[in-house]
């Protein structure tokens, strides 16, 4: 499996590095580190290529590395790279020009098979979406955004699942919580359910919430879910409720769970007017959520 950690600020993206970096390690993934900066005009590219010439006189850093030292720093402290890196501090020299707008380090993980760092410049959803075709990532980490728009486009345009991060505040989570419903992404989006499940060694809560009044059989599809939960050797539980989904869903949540469900079928016009389930519980939960596309 392969993990993109998508970076905000030193300040507000501690969290998100955290939980990154946990899955990564519960997971045995590869995990790749990005910070997106502002895109350099070409004014000031003329400047950086000035700065260049003279950088150990001026010791310049060129835009977003203090963003990517700031992990590197974090990293070092919770012993997550290796020692001899840690004691030769962060490589500001290694940074590899990969293309346009893209730098990166090699670091040598002591949780990860690969761990990297990439600083990118220009827009955000353009950026990670770039990123995540080129390097094929399963899933990419990123904090919660308050702009309704990004979070639209995030499911939109990302081309992998997507774990949003919330309000995690390095609590480890209690249970996995897994809406289903009959449709095809339930069974994905269950199997990924169990990784984590494993992976915590936690429990999964199956939670299938119908509008309808009349108690409904569980179709064939829940059923094999289940069976392959079980099969897994994790313990689970099945609630049904009636009511609307998104109040249901973020009400069985809690402040001790991580939602793992499919992402939404609907046509990309209809989810930008209509909303979607899977942002409505976004936007609106205080867990970790992670969508399954």
């Amino acid at each position: 499996m392969k993990i993109l950690i998508a970076l905000g600020s030193k300040q507000y993206s501690k969290p998100t590095l955290h939980l990154g970096m946990e899955v990564a390690q519960a997971f045995k993934a590869k995990a790749t580190i990005i910070d997106v900066g502002e895109k350099v005009s070409e004014f000031s590219s003329q400047l950086v290529e000035l700065a260049q010439d003279q950088m150990e006189s001026w010791d310049f850093d060129p835009p977003g590395v203090d963003v990517l030292e700031w992990a590197f720093n974090y990293l070092s402290d919770n012993n997550l790279i290796d020692s001899k890196q840690i004691e030769t501090g962060f490589p500001k020299n290694r940074l590899i020009d990969d293309g346009e707008d893209r730098k990166l380090v090699y670091l040598s993980g002591t949780v990860c098979e690969d761990l990297n760092l990439i600083l990118r410049n220009g827009d955000i959803i353009a950026e990670l979406r770039e990123e995540v075709q080129y390097g094929n990532y399963d899933v990419t980490i990123v904090g919660k955004s308050q702009k309704r728009n990004m979070s639209h486009d995030l499911l939109q345009y990302i081309n992998s699942s997507i774990l949003v991060v919330n309000q995690y505040d390095n609590e480890k989570f209690k249970r996995v919580l897994l809406p289903i419903d009959n449709s095809d992404g339930s069974m994905k989006a269950a199997k990924y359910g169990i990784r984590v499940a494993l992976a915590y060694d936690i429990g999964i809560d199956i939670f299938t919430v119908s509008n309808e009044t009349l108690v409904v059989a569980e179709s064939k599809k829940v059923a094999k879910i289940k069976k392959l939960i079980r099969r897994s050797g994790v313990e689970y539980a099945h609630e049904k409720e009636q009511g609307d989904t998104v109040e249901k869903i973020i009400e069985k949540a809690g402040d001790n769970k991580i939602i793992v469900m499919r992402a939404s079928d609907m046509s990309p016009i209809k989810r930008y007017f209509k909303g979607s389930i899977p942002l409505s519980i976004m936007n609106r939960c205080n867990v970790p959520i992670l969508i399954v596309k």
